[in-house]
């Protein structure tokens, strides 16, 4: 089952988060994920709380893969380059499983 990162990441230096966003691009192609969107659009909070900021979503094979990713060496080496130019919020969500039969 497929499984989605989805951030909330307020970019406090633009030009040091560059090199973080650059090295973890390929990252997640390497662990098997790509991205859906990443937030340099418009963006409209319909109800609730919006984000503080950018919003990036990834999708992953699985649970599994999406961890491995975030537990990999070259992520946690990764992680370090947006440590003082960046709040993010991050979450985990899997997917559904929707049965595309049809009726006669």
């Amino acid at each position: 089952m497929k499984a989605y990162l989805i951030v909330d990441a307020q970019i406090l230096d633009p030009v040091k988060f560059g090199a973080y966003g650059t090295v973890t691009s390929a990252l997640v192609t390497k662990f098997g994920g790509h991205y859906l969107a990443l937030g340099g659009g418009a963006m409209e909070c319909l109800e609730g709380t919006p984000f503080n900021g950018k919003a990036v979503i990834s999708e992953w094979p699985s649970r599994e893969a999406a961890l491995k990713f975030w537990h990999s060496p070259e992520y946690t080496e990764a992680r370090k380059l947006r440590a003082d130019n960046c709040i993010a919020s991050v979450t985990l969500i899997d997917g559904i499983a929707i049965s595309t039969t049809s009726n006669p």
